[in-house]
């Protein structure tokens, strides 16, 4: 009878009979956890493969906290020194006019089309930097001088009137990338429709061979969203795979937990309601249980590889 009265209270307090040791319950909770995780990665990955539309720019862009330059620092030109120097952007369009002709194999009247999109590129852009002159001028003038604010530490560098520091640098810097955002997206509508007119230019018979060519991004930084937006897609597969099949769970646990605790730490302090980033914080330290408790050896492929590693490391074989 009292065993029937204690049923509550253990479950209260948990079913095992001790602490340390887990479980059926535990072990199906913890393959549980690791499913959904591995489910969530996987999904997100693909979505941003299959889209092709992806890019970690907008997030790092507006990156908050004592950590925000880092970030800032990681998007692609962040600052428009790459795009609004017009040798570096003719030459970038004529290498890619080039690659095109040779992925395709264009012959002599494509290869003039292909000047032709050149041309208008090269003649649009101009006239970008024309039409947005007076705003450019400021905004090349604030580079040097916005650099400066980044590394200002004391609030006594900072303007009187000043609620934070923190808050007077986000102000600061959304107010200088003003001047220079819409150039800059103009440009980079530029750069979309050109790589699209230099394929359009190929026969359905030559994209069909040759596949669809993307005009590369050279890298403004030694890790910057060029780099980023292709491999983020990859990474979420690869780790969603893993925890799925239980394959590799600490290391693809801990790899996840460091990419969310990467996110959470972009977004400092963090806040409440619809655009919190609390959640990325919660699933890091998810991801760290299932890397703590090897979670891949219940119900997934760790367990054979643990099996097989100690078969090898018994003292039977050790002697042989």
């Amino acid at each position: 009878m009292l065993k029937l009265l204690l049923i509550p209270v253990r479950l209260c307090v948990g079913w095992g009979f001790s602490p340390r040791l887990l479980g059926i319950l535990g072990a199906t909770m913890l393959v549980l956890l690791r499913m959904t995780i591995g489910f969530h990665f996987y999904t997100e990955g693909t979505d941003k493969r299959i889209s092709g539309k992806w890019s970690a720019k907008p997030f790092f862009a507006n990156a908050n906290g004592p950590f925000a330059e880092h970030y800032r620092g990681m998007v692609w030109d962040w600052d428009g020194s790459y795009r609004l120097t017009p040798k570096a952007i003719m030459i970038r369009f004529a290498q890619f006019r080039e690659q095109a002709a040779t992925h395709y194999g264009f012959s002599e009247a494509q290869k003039s089309e292909a000047q032709n999109n050149y041309a208008r590129a090269v003649e649009l852009y101009d006239w970008v930097l024309e039409s947005n002159a007076s705003d450019l001028e400021e905004f090349e003038k604030g580079r040097d001088w916005m650099k400066g604010i980044s590394e200002k530490t004391s609030v006594n560098d900072i303007p009187a009137g000043v609620g934070s520091l923190g808050g007077q640098r986000g102000t600061l810097i959304r107010d200088w990338q003003s001047k220079g955002a819409a150039a800059l997206n103009e440009i980079d509508k530029i750069w979309a429709n050109y790589e699209a007119d230099q394929n359009r230019v190929a026969t359905r018979e030559q994209a069909m061979a040759s596949g669809y060519l993307t005009m590369i991004k050279p890298r403004t930084a030694l890790m910057d969203t060029s780099q980023i937006d292709r491999i983020v897609p990859y990474f979420d597969i690869a780790i969603g795979l893993c925890l799925l099949l239980g394959l590799f769970t600490p290391v693809a646990a801990l790899a996840a937990a460091g990419f969310l605790g990467s996110v959470f730490l972009s977004q400092l302090p963090p806040t409440s309601g619809p655009s919190s980033n609390y959640y990325q914080l919660i699933e890091s330290m998810a991801c760290l249980v299932l890397a703590g408790t090897a979670a891949g050896r219940f119900a997934g492929l760790d367990y054979f590889i643990q099996l097989f590693i100690r078969r090898v490391s018994s003292p039977e074989n050790s002697a042989a």
